[in-house]
């Protein structure tokens, strides 16, 4: 694929900057060694202004160029995820029990490139704003950037970010308008039954059946409560209860997400979880408690700057190779609440 010649002569570099942020995973709001890393090179690039500790370790670097008022921002995530690295590489995580497994390293490294050419070449009429955020595994970096103020500090016009996407052919963009990208909501049921001898379970109230029946009811709520041509997953990922072999235990806590692209959807189907989980451990004379919480919302790309990242990607890689009906994804992202700011 045709690459800029400038930005092809930094691939050593950039292959080294992965390469050391790859070895120094950091996970959701304690990015410090990554977050210092960035800002040498960003100071060392010449950018005009460098921004940090928004929402803690975030960097906002900023780059101006002739007179004209037109601003836009530039978004990568910088964390890492709690995984134990199996690879035996040179550049083989060096914190144990961490990783960047999710291609942030890539994300990070490609944006400081992007900063590099930009700060050397200046061939833009406008500001920049280059946006390093934390905290996007889970944790919501993205919200806390936007509540700490991050678009009235820095007033860009459009923001753009981008992901990896391992399942797809290299030299290849795949996008698409409108809902993208799943909402992620989580869930914890805690059910209190009432704890006996294994040999005697009509003594006690059993909250490992109850939570069975709950999990299996929990699926009806996408085969026969939401409308068939909207989507949501309901996943229970957790199942935690009892300490030994012979007693039924006092407790069990269920725990799993919730993705889907409608805010209605979301009020349907946490309402309905409460209904279902409480009925069934009420039928059994068991109590069921529900937190519900919403995490991410759905990412919405607007589909006029969609287009100007397609006509960008068709100019680099040729008309073929950019796809703009990518298909809707059910995992999350908190970009979203920097495209809803």
């Amino acid at each position: 694929m045709p690459i800029i010649n400038r930005i092809a002569d930094l691939h050593e570099e950039m292959t080294a900057w992965r390469r050391d942020l790859h070895a120094h995973p950091e996970t959701a709001f304690e990015e410090r060694w990554t977050s210092d890393y960035i800002a040498e090179k960003l100071e060392a690039f010449g950018l005009d202004e460098i921004h940090r500790g928004i929402a803690k370790t975030g960097i906002v670097a900023v780059l101006r160029n002739g007179n004209s008022e037109k601003s836009i921002a530039l978004r990568a995530d910088m964390d890492a995820l709690d995984i134990t690295e199996a690879n035996e590489l040179p550049y083989k995580s060096q914190i144990p029990g961490k990783m960047h497994a999710c291609g942030h390293d890539g994300h990070s490294t490609m944006l400081m490139g992007a900063a590099k050419y930009l700060a050397e070449t200046r061939n833009f009429d406008g500001t920049v704003y280059f946006i390093f955020q934390p905290a996007e595994e889970n944790e919501g970096g993205g919200r806390v950037m936007v509540e700490e103020g991050l678009f009235e500090r820095f007033p860009a016009q459009a923001v753009y970010g981008m992901h990896n996407a391992p399942g797809l052919p290299v030299g290849e963009m795949a996008m698409r308008p409108g809902p993208a990208m799943a909402g992620y909501d989580i869930f914890e049921i805690v059910v209190e039954g009432y704890g006996t001898h294994a040999a005697r379970p009509n003594q006690g109230v059993d909250p490992v059946v109850v939570q069975a029946q709950i999990v299996l009811g929990l699926q009806t709520i996408a085969s026969r409560n939401v409308n068939p041509v909207d989507s949501v997953v309901v996943s229970v990922t957790q199942v935690h209860g009892g300490d030994t072999w012979n007693v039924i235990p006092q407790q069990v806590v269920l725990r799993g997400t919730v993705r889907c692209f409608k805010p209605e959807v979301q009020d349907q189907t946490e309402a309905r979880m409460r209904a279902l989980a409480e009925s069934i451990a009420a039928a059994h004379e068991a109590k069921a408690t529900i937190r519900y919480e919403r995490r991410y919302p759905p990412t919405v790309n607007d589909e006029a700057h969609m287009e100007k990242c397609a006509a960008v990607g068709r100019a680099l890689l040729g008309g073929e190779k950019v796809s703009t009906d990518a298909p809707q994804g059910m995992g999350s992202e908190d970009f979203s609440f920097m495209l809803n700011e």
